[in-house]
């Protein structure tokens, strides 16, 4: 992007976070506009109403909630981060709203301001744990209903906690903790692992 077109850009959100800032008041921790994006930091208990506001205000009009998603910072005292991604189709410009919790502080459901965010906050929930009250169905959605744990947190084992399999003789599938079982490896007789002591193939163009 020009220099110039993203100084322009920089000054449309700057006039926007002008209109932002005296209406939201308390609701509004924190500002930044880096690389042409206009981030804004909330608390928790005021998403809903901060949100609502982005999306009915004539001179906002964010009416799409392109993307929600969840953050991980094990090293914070608030590990996570839920981080809303807004869209105004009238005014062509975005939006990005966050707000901080951690592991047993709910976060405030946004299903009733915006219908999409009702799997974007399963999938929240289903990969780092983080629970949105007023959610009407708070199931996971990519893992299986027996599966444990939230496999995004940075403190989740690469291998995980179970495995499946299916079971011929119970002929269902069933869960067993993690086994990193040696017969999985399938040698071959080029392997120098096996000790076959005779001479692998090409060896033989080899001066003594």
């Amino acid at each position: 992007m020009a220099s110039a077109d993203l100084t322009a850009r920089d000054e449309g959100l700057r006039d926007l976070l002008a209109l932002i800032e005296p209406t939201l008041g308390d609701s509004l921790l924190a500002s930044s506009i880096e690389h042409g994006e206009l981030t804004l930091r909330v608390p928790v208990p005021q998403i809903v109403r901060v949100l609502t506001y982005l999306r009915d205000d004539p001179n906002m009009l964010f009416k799409e909630l392109v993307d929600l998603c969840g953050v991980d910072y094990p090293e914070r005292e608030r590990r996570f981060e839920v981080v809303y991604h807004l869209l105004s189709l009238r005014h062509n410009q975005r939006i990005r709203v966050k707000v901080a919790t951690d592991e047993a502080t709910p976060v405030p459901s946004v299903v009733e301001a915006f219908s999409t965010a009702g799997w974007f906050e399963r999938e929240a929930w289903d990969m780092y744990g983080i629970f949105f009250s007023g959610h009407p169905d708070l199931r996971r959605l990519l893992t299986d209903y027996g599966f444990e744990g939230h496999p995004l947190r940075k403190d989740f084992p690469l291998t995980g906690y179970v495995e499946m399999r299916y079971d011929d003789e119970q002929k269902r599938v069933i869960y067993e903790p993690v086994k990193l079982r040696q017969d999985f490896r399938s040698w071959d007789f080029l392997s120098p692992w096996e000790g076959s002591g005779g001479l692998l193939p090409g060896d033989e163009k080899a001066k003594a």
